[in-house]
């Protein structure tokens, strides 16, 4: 996913710092004080008022000294409270720095296993190799597509998803959840598929042969294939026999799509026929015997590149039946669909394994 970059503009605040002057003024209060002409009464009034005054100062010394000690304690508090701050800054930025630490090693291990199941991935393509037809993707050197490889890894990830959610549409189905939340399980199966098809046109650039083969998919499920993958129209005989009853309107339905897919099908197998006689009748061109037809090769090289056109548009056609029986069917019947779907595939992969391990008579 890409992310918009930001830009962020420096900037620059002045601040513009005056002193600030304090003037005190003070009144004179006592200028008659050392003038002869006061009388011994006015002197003897002034003492006894300073001496009154003096013992009242002398009470209220401890206000100023108070006010003093509270002025003195609010810079501790500020540095109390910065040291907390910072005390608090640190613990956080060792959070952060240990989350990040966390995340580089689990990434790590995420890249270890990768490199492990690709690792596997060629082990197993180079069994291929003697086995005659799965090792026409190969080349003639045995090396492994990159893009292959990939794929198949992908592909592993995707067969272990697909039961996940296999286990889920029939938890959601045993337990009558609301159609709101089931629809909401269905939507995921569908974009899982999707997923699927998005991930085979993508191989399909590095190599076609690879996805018309279907080696990556068991012996049996290749003998049902269809360029590429599963036939739309013989899908929706073993999707609707699962699906009874239905209402007449979507019998109606389900027919005319059927009969759709049907025509789609063999306009597409009408141009794969008509694209293998091309590439034929383009390597054969010229004399044969005289061992120089690299001019026919590359000819028909070009015209293999329709080939990937062919696997886009069969892909293409199931998803889109996949959408239509969506619209056609309830919430309910749809999640009904897609888990005959996935358990039809599990049959046909267990059918696989059964043939394989079956005893053979001695030839």
């Amino acid at each position: 996913m890409d992310f918009p970059s930001t830009q962020f503009v420096p900037s620059r605040m002045m601040g513009t710092y005056q002193p600030i002057h304090q003037i005190g003024m003070w009144g004179e209060n006592f200028k008659s004080i050392g003038n002869p002409s006061i009388s011994a009464s006015v002197i003897v009034e002034v003492d006894n008022k300073l001496e009154n005054e003096s013992e009242t100062a002398s009470h209220e010394m401890p206000a100023p000294s108070c006010k003093h000690d509270q002025e003195a304690s609010k810079p501790f508090d500020k540095i109390q409270r910065r040291l907390a701050q910072n005390r608090e800054a640190a613990r956080k930025s060792r959070l952060r720095k240990k989350a990040y630490v966390q995340q580089l090693e689990s990434s790590r291990l995420k890249l270890m296993q990768l490199e492990k199941e690709l690792e596997q991935a060629r082990e197993q393509q180079g069994l291929y190799i003697g086995g005659g037809l799965e090792a026409g993707h190969l080349g003639f050197s045995g090396a492994v597509s990159p893009g292959i490889a990939v794929f198949e890894m992908e592909y592993k990830h995707w067969m272990q998803e697909q039961n996940r959610q296999l286990g889920e549409l029939r938890t959601a189905l045993n337990a009558q959840i609301s159609d709101i939340e089931l629809r909401i399980v269905v939507e995921n199966g569908m974009s899982h598929y999707f997923e699927l098809f998005r991930m085979k046109s993508t191989v399909a650039k590095a190599d076609v042969f690879y996805v018309m083969s279907g080696t990556w998919k068991t012996p049996a499920e290749r003998f049902f294939s269809w360029i590429g993958g599963f036939r739309p129209s013989e899908l929706l005989k073993v999707l609707v026999a699962q699906l009874d009853p239905l209402t007449d309107q979507q019998i109606f339905e389900v027919c005319n799509l059927k009969q759709s897919c049907q025509q789609a099908e063999d306009a597409l197998s009408q141009g794969m026929e008509k694209l293998q006689e091309t590439v034929s009748a383009t390597l054969a061109a010229g004399q044969l015997g005289q061992g120089t037809y690299f001019p026919q090769v590359a000819m028909a090289m070009e015209k293999l590149e329709a080939l990937v056109c062919f696997v886009n548009q069969a892909d293409h056609l199931r998803q889109e039946t996949l959408q239509q029986m969506s619209h056609i069917l309830t919430t309910r019947q749809a999640a009904r669909g897609l888990l005959a779907l996935g358990e039809y595939i599990q049959r046909l992969q267990d059918l696989s394994t059964l043939w394989a391990t079956h005893p053979r008579e001695p030839a």
